[in-house]
């Protein structure tokens, strides 16, 4: 009797272990009960994220600074400056037009100066896609002797983002004020005030949107301006005489100058002598008038 209760008992206990087992196994194997759990290795652990942050240890305010660079994207508007020295300018001209024809671009200004006494040049500003911008500012060297290149870059990524951002949340506010419109039955006074909100937000709407587009086509289309001018002359230049013939043409200006300005002058000078005269000759005869008026007292003891 012992021995059946005994068997009962052991009977029981295994039957339980087994159902606890097949209860507990799905769950254990979906969490992966009974593996050893991976162990990350040393290298793993000092990882730091975007942030500079001990991966584990990320803050939320380097969590918001990770996901804002990772959503900024890169927006560069490239603004190029280039001075070179051709030996002739007409057709530096035309090679620079070239140029921007083969880069995909135009030339947007073009300014000439020059005149007797100066240095001929030209000023060419070309709008070009940003990605030939380097390739168009390496083919200058072909064109004549570049002086100096000065390029400024501007990231207007942040700004983008934040326009784009403005205009989300504007166009939300315009679908609720649109629905508002739509099912409002109350008083005159309130839609009017309704169609004027929307009226407004409607204008910020267009106000993002031609900014976003102008930013769009600055990033999409560098600005290169090309400064063209011809060698000063020393020695033997267009006019004749270099430096020196230069001087001695200045030193006859300076002399026709100054008789022409003499001349000029005289309309005031001779007048003026004429006046100057007249009272000098007054009044040398008052003068003589008053010395011949005088009596003439002799003295008495040479009498």
């Amino acid at each position: 009797m012992r021995a059946a209760h005994r068997f009962t008992f052991i009977l029981s206990a295994v039957l339980a272990a087994l159902t606890a087992a097949c209860d507990a196994g799905p769950a254990e194997r979906s969490a992966g009960i009974g593996a050893a759990p991976p162990r990350a290795s040393p290298e793993a652990d000092m990882r730091t994220d975007a942030a500079g942050a001990p991966r584990g240890f990320q803050t939320a305010d380097n969590a918001r600074t990770a996901a804002a660079d990772s959503a900024a994207p890169r927006m560069l508007i490239r603004t190029g400056d280039a001075s070179l020295e051709v030996p002739v300018l007409e057709p530096a001209v035309e090679a620079v037009r070239r140029l921007a024809s083969q880069a995909g671009g135009f030339v947007a200004n073009t300014s000439y100066r020059g005149g007797r006494d100066q240095v001929r040049e030209a000023s060419l500003e070309l709008r070009i896609p940003a990605d030939r911008f380097e390739a168009t500012q390496q083919g200058l060297d072909s064109i004549g002797e570049v002086e100096w290149v000065n390029v400024a870059v501007q990231d207007v990524g942040e700004e983008y983002v934040d326009l784009a951002a403005r205009r989300a949340n504007s166009q939300r506010l315009e679908t609720r004020l649109v629905e508002l419109l739509a099912t409002r039955t109350g008083k005159l006074e309130d839609v009017l005030a309704v169609e004027r909100e929307l009226a407004r937000v409607r204008e910020e709407i267009e106000r993002y949107e031609g900014r976003l587009r102008f930013l769009r086509t600055r990033v999409a289309t560098s600005t290169l301006t090309v400064r063209l001018h011809e060698p000063a002359p020393v020695i033997g230049g267009r006019g004749g005489g270099g430096v020196i013939g230069e001087a001695f043409r200045q030193a006859w200006r300076n002399f026709v100058s100054a008789v022409a300005a003499l001349i000029a002058s005289s309309g005031i000078l001779i007048p003026l002598g004429v006046v100057a005269a007249g009272i000098w000759f007054v009044a040398r005869r008052v003068q003589r008038r008053s010395s011949h008026a005088r009596p003439n007292k002799e003295d008495p003891i040479e009498r």
